[in-house]
This record gives C-alpha cells, structure tokens and sequence, in this order.
C-alpha cells in the first residue's frame, strides 16, 4: 500500500513523461503500479469499491424489507433468519443479520427524526418531569424537577408521591423560586394533568384547569412516549438522579431522614444555578435575575383547594382532629411556629395503606408538614419529634432550696442531693440535724469529700446519726492508692503452719539415726 506522498510522486512522473514505464522508473515502482494509480484517478475513486458478488439472500432482500417496514424496524434478525428458512432459503445466519442491519440503517436513514434548535423567548417557558427517588425509611421518594427555558434555572423538590396536592404545592413553590409565572408550562401526560386522550386531543384534568386559572399559566403537555418534546428537564432529570440518588458511581450515603433528602436537593440546586451552563456561558441564577422581569406575579394567596379540608392547631397543643382521629404536627417548622395556623389535611391511599397527609402554607408556599397512618378513636397518633422538651413531670421531684440553709447543703454537690432525695424516701428522721452536721464536717474535711461521703451513704442506705462520719473516717484511713492489702497478721486464709511441718519429722528421724 502505497503513501498518500508516493502516490502523488507516481503521479507527478507519469504526468511528466507520458509513459507508464518512465514514469515507474522515476518513482522507483513497477509501471503495472503506475497503471493502477493512473486508472483509479481517471475513474474518480471508483476502482477501490470492492465489486458486489451476487448472494443466496438477494432473491429474499423485498421480503427482509418488508419485515423491517412493517416492524418500522424493529424486527430481529433472527427471527428474519427463521423465516427466510422456512421460505427455502439456503444462506447462513451470519449472513442474513448482514442482509438486515443493512436494510435497517437504510430504513432508518430514510425515517430519521430531523430536529431543528429550540429558540427560546425569556418568560414563556417552563418545563417539569418526575424522577425515582432515593428509599427514605423504607418508602421510595419522587424528585420533581422543574427547568425554566431561557434561563436554564433548576428547581429540584423532594415528594413523598405524585399525587395532585403534592404536585401543586411543588409547582407553588417552584413558581415562588422563580419569583414569577412563566406564560406556558409543558409536562407528561400525567392523570394529574391529562385524564384521556379523544382522537389525539388530551382532555385536562377539571382541577389542573382551576389551577392554571388561578396562576394565570397555560398548561401543555408533550406527544406520549415522546421524550424529545422536552429533552430539557429529561436532562435535568438525568443529571438530578445522578448526583442525589445514592449509586456506586457517586458514593452517597443512604438519607436517614426526608430532612436530609430535602437539604441535599437545595445544595444541588444551589450548585447547579451558580455555576455557568455549557450552552449559555452564563450562570443560571444570573440570567433568571433578567428572566424575571419577564414573568408574571405569583398570587399572594396559594391554590389549596386540592390540599384538604382545614384544620387551626390549638395555641397550646400541636394536634389537629380529622374525621374522629388526632394527628401531631410539629410545633415549629422552618422556624415558623404551627401554633394557632390553619393546615390543610387530606387522605391518601386505601386501605392499610391509607395514609393522613397536612400541609401548612408559609411564605415559600405550601410545604406537607406532617403525615401519618389512619388514627382510631382514642388513640391519636403522635411523633415525639413534633413537641418540644417535656417539661418535668409532677412526681419528677427535685431538690430545690428554700433558705439558705438547704442552699448551703445542696451546694456541696449531687452527692448532697442523693442523699436528701434518698433519706426522705427511706422515712430518715432528723434530717435537719443530720444536715447540719454535715455541713459541720464540711468546714472540718474538704467540702468534696463530705460530699462523696453522702452519695456514698445514700447508695449503701446508710443514714444513722454517726454514719457520715464513720464513712469519712473509713475513707481518710485507706491507703494512698486506695487499696485494700491484707497483712500476714490479719489474714483471714488458712495458715501454712502444717506443710512448713512436712518432712521435719523424717530430717529429725535420720538425725537420731546417724547419733545413734
């Protein structure tokens, strides 16, 4: 094979001289090689084309065409093998996928789907999809990501479910980001939005209608099973997932709280709106401060109609009563206290898995605050989570001074408050006396030690009139390293004295032997 230089030089020399020969043996080559370059120049390139050979499947191809059509090619070519067997034919398999893939690229290539840019005007669009979530507590969550057009701004919100109110307080909030409403919104044909299609035309939801109305918004949705229709927020789900759902390729943690889910989704957002974008060059959050402008205002009062039936926390306890059962929500969220506001509270699913759903509007709009199993009648259903720090109860008693002289005792430490606690349970009388005794022994020992000597004598029961002092006595006496060494004299185990004996008697023996 010859080099894209030596061909020109075979070239050059024939040109020059006019004969194959002359020209070999100036580029150093045979004149047959000389003849080959010159043919193949003279037929444009035509000479390298490998020459077709006829094949056993060229009598099947309109057939292998006609499958691909009809399948709008998807058929398998195995299965396009079989039957080309059972019409007699005689080729391998290997050819017959050949044959096929051929007539597919072509079939594509002739129904390839031309897509011309999307040109978009600031304020217009708005584009929001659904994605699967990471497993919160056992239950599987939904990521609503919402992507405005023109300016490429995210928003990512984490739901419990698809159902209608959550996708309307996601679409409120999402509206609030924004600082406006977009003119249209685009989406799946979800039954939230779409409830059937008649002769290709989506027939809306009646309460997506009242919603719309209510922003001032008109919604469209895509073609089905046509995700092209809006590949923006398809990408944007895409990239969502990878980085929120927790996968081998990003080394997430499990979220241990829906909490946490929600605070990831905000850092997500907040990274994704600051950096610039690949297309734009801009950051997102910069060309939404223009976009805004362009937007209508979002109405001061959300859409709550699908929310529920309302409910006012009392001042005093955070629970609300619904249809015969009482349900807790929390006494304070996102720093705003529950405390005497309305909430909205609804059901969800049935049967076990009926669920009691509340949503509370704030300034960011309508956020579910709590959500519980169905309650019975007498027994409501609470999260220790929603109240704050119980105070003490009324048998959680506790020493507390009432003149100097009790401050004086409970100052000497938690082993002078033991010991009050356990003395009065144990019926001790003279207590006053005793303590003022203690407070004596105080001034006389260090104060620390007096104290360890009550708690001392309030674990053992110890509360006689002369044993505070005993115990410190006892304690001042024990060695240095606080250890407790038996003597030789005050032993308690058994003496050596008998084996020190053993085989005294049989040296004395021999002894009078040899004196013997």
């Amino acid at each position: 094979m010859k080099s894209a230089e030596e061909i020109m030089k075979i070239l050059d020399a024939y040109d020059l001289t006019g004969s194959l020969r002359d020209a070999g043996e100036l580029a150093g080559c045979s004149h047959h090689t000389v003849k080959h370059y010159v043919d193949r120049r003279a037929a444009g390139g035509e000479l390298d084309r490998a020459a077709t050979r006829p094949q056993l499947i060229d009598e099947y191809l309109p057939k292998v065409e006609e499958w691909v059509e009809r399948s709008k090619g998807k058929v398998r070519a195995d299965v396009a093998h079989e039957k080309l067997l059972a019409m007699g034919y005689k080729g391998s398999e290997r050819t017959t996928r050949r044959a096929v893939a051929m007539v597919k690229a072509s079939y594509r290539a002739g129904h390839v789907r031309v897509h011309r840019p999307w040109v978009t005007e600031p304020g217009m669009w708005l584009q929001y999809d659904y994605g699967d979530g990471p497993v919160v507590d056992g239950v599987k969550t939904v990521l609503f990501v919402a992507w405005l057009a023109w300016s490429r701004f995210r928003v990512v919100i984490a739901l419990r479910d698809k159902t209608m109110p959550s996708v309307f307080a996601a679409l409120d909030q999402t509206f609030r980001r924004l600082g406006g409403v977009p003119t249209y919104v685009l989406t799946d044909n979800e039954k939230t939005v779409t409830v059937e299609h008649i002769a290709g035309i989506p027939v809306r939801n009646a309460q997506l209608v009242s919603f719309a109305e209510h922003y001032s918004v008109v919604v469209h949705t895509c073609v089905p099973a046509d995700p092209a229709s809006k590949g923006g927020t398809e990408s944007s789900v895409k990239i969502s997932k990878a980085d929120l759902v927790p996968k081998d390729t990003n080394l997430l943690a499990e979220y241990v709280t829906f909490a946490e889910l929600e605070a990831a989704c905000e850092a997500f957002c907040q990274k994704v709106n600051t950096r610039p974008h690949r297309l734009t060059k801009r950051p997102p959050v910069e060309m939404l401060a223009e976009e805004a402008t362009r937007l209508h205002p979002v109405p001061a009062v959300p859409h709550t109609v699908a929310f529920g039936t309302t409910r006012v926390v009392p001042t005093n306890t955070p629970m609300v009563t619904f249809e015969s059962g009482q349900y807790s929500v929390p006494h304070v969220h996102d720093g705003q206290s529950l405390l005497g506001a309305t909430v909205w509270v609804r059901t969800q699913g049935v049967g076990v898995d009926e669920q009691v759903v509340i949503v509370h509007v704030g300034a960011d709009g309508p956020v579910e605050v709590a959500r519980h199993a169905r309650a019975t009648p007498g027994t409501p259903k609470i999260n220790d989570e929603h109240f704050p720090p119980q105070p003490e109860g009324p048998l959680d008693r506790r020493p507390r001074a009432r003149n100097a002289a009790e401050t004086e005792f409970l100052d000497l430490g938690e082993g002078a408050r033991l010991w009050l606690v356990e003395a009065a349970a144990a019926g001790t009388t003279k207590m006053r006396v005793k303590m003022t005794q203690a407070l004596a022994l105080a001034k006389l020992f260090n104060p620390v030690e007096v104290d360890w000597a009550l708690g001392h004598a309030a674990v053992h029961g110890r509360f006689a009139e002369a044993d505070l002092s005993s115990i410190l006595d006892h304690h001042a006496s024990r060695p240095a390293d606080g250890e407790h060494r038996a003597s030789e004299d005050s032993s308690l185990t058994q003496g050596t004295s008998a084996w020190a004996q053993l085989g005294q008697q049989d040296r004395r023996r021999g002894q009078d032997e040899v004196i013997a």
